[in-house]
């Protein structure tokens, strides 16, 4: 588990450096995005990694990595917006921004522990492509729960399932370090 925590952080340490630096190019232009848009944003990265998975033949050279760190990332600023709400024009400063991120990361990180204790980190052992198939079956909760209005019977909440996705990605992208190494 002293494996996870570190390589976790590692992944979390060049999302968060992307974020930032897109944070200083474009400011908080993405707080005025609902959250329809961030789910559809995120499903438009997990497609494409589906596509890289299955086709031989790439017409944009960019890997899976990039759209799994647009995962993570978009994820994280969908948590920001079911806390902070969305916004008519941009209104966050860098510095709120990385510490309301650094707050999402750590919550999602002690799900991760928690989860990882419980099951034995069983992910370990899966593939990559599966992965990536969780990460849009999640999609498709989130997206049937934002139909709902948010309205739910038995289920976790949407902000569970971002979660579940932003450590689905970190996983893959620890599998990806691991077979690129």
């Amino acid at each position: 588990m002293q494996d996870t925590s570190k390589e976790y952080d590692a992944i979390i340490e060049r999302c968060k450096s992307l974020f930032v630096n897109k944070m200083t190019d474009y400011g908080s232009a993405w707080r005025i995005l609902r959250l329809p848009s961030l789910t559809d944003q995120i499903f438009i990265k997990a497609q494409r990694i589906r596509g890289l998975q299955k086709n031989k033949v790439r017409k944009v050279n960019e890997g899976q990595e990039s759209e799994f760190i647009g995962i993570i990332n978009y994820c994280i600023m969908a948590l920001i917006q079911l806390q902070k709400g969305v916004v008519e024009q941009p209104d966050m400063a860098l510095e709120e921004a990385t510490q309301l991120y650094q707050e999402k990361v750590l919550l999602t990180k002690q799900l991760m522990e928690n989860k990882n204790h419980d099951y034995g980190e069983a992910w370990r052992d899966m593939r990559v492509s599966s992965l990536t198939d969780l990460i849009l079956q999640k999609l498709l909760r989130v997206k049937q729960i934002e139909n709902n209005s948010g309205r739910t019977l038995v289920s976790e909440g949407i902000d569970a399932n971002y979660q579940d996705m932003i450590n689905y990605a970190i996983f893959a992208m620890i599998h990806l370090n691991k077979n690129n190494s």
